[in-house]
């Protein structure tokens, strides 16, 4: 049997994590429950992680870069519309394939906004770097244009949104739903 690094087993408890507080949210998800995904004990998880905190802003994080990373692979060597339209399917198919990634999302955004409201603004920062940093590589592709950006991001959310309350892609909702052109008026 060959043994994994700590940074292995580190990275196999944040794709855990991810899973875990995806389905469960943060206050609902134990620290036992990852160890137990990761066959590893709870003492050797916090050897890992000072906190179930730490676990979390990890996996948080993590699920924003993997998702500039989808954003950036579809945009490699495009521009404008082309670029838009690139990653915007590519975000569809990210979810599409792999729904614990919405669901880790959706977690996130509640965990941050729930630190916020308990007077916790330094909670949140890593995760607002990232998503900044996310922000600017899909604003970079889209010729630094505010508004294409902007709507981007809010198609995106739209796209969250619809998928998160479980509409089928042929549910009237979708109508008129094109990523790169706003409907008409």
């Amino acid at each position: 049997m060959v043994r994994m690094s700590a940074e292995e087993r580190r990275e196999s408890v944040i794709r855990a994590a991810m899973v875990e507080f995806a389905r469960a949210g943060y206050r609902g998800t134990s620290t036992e429950v990852i160890a137990q995904r990761v066959g590893v004990s709870q003492p050797y998880l916090f050897r890992l992680f000072p906190n179930k905190q730490a676990i979390f802003l990890a996996a948080a994080k993590r699920c924003v870069e993997d998702t500039t990373e989808v954003f950036r692979g579809a945009g490699e060597g495009l521009e404008g519309h082309e670029a838009l339209d690139a990653m915007g399917a590519a975000y569809r198919a990210l979810i599409a394939d792999d729904p614990d990634m919405l669901h880790m999302q959706m977690q996130v955004y509640v965990a941050v906004a729930s630190a916020e409201a308990a007077g916790d603004h330094e909670f949140g920062e890593p995760i607002r770097a990232s998503w900044m940093e996310m922000f600017d590589t899909v604003h970079l592709k889209l010729g630094a244009d505010v508004g294409e950006t902007t709507q981007f991001f809010a198609y995106g959310m739209l796209i969250n949104v619809f998928v998160s309350l479980g509409f089928p892609p042929e549910h009237r909702a979708w109508t008129g739903f094109e990523p790169s052109s706003p409907p008409k008026e």
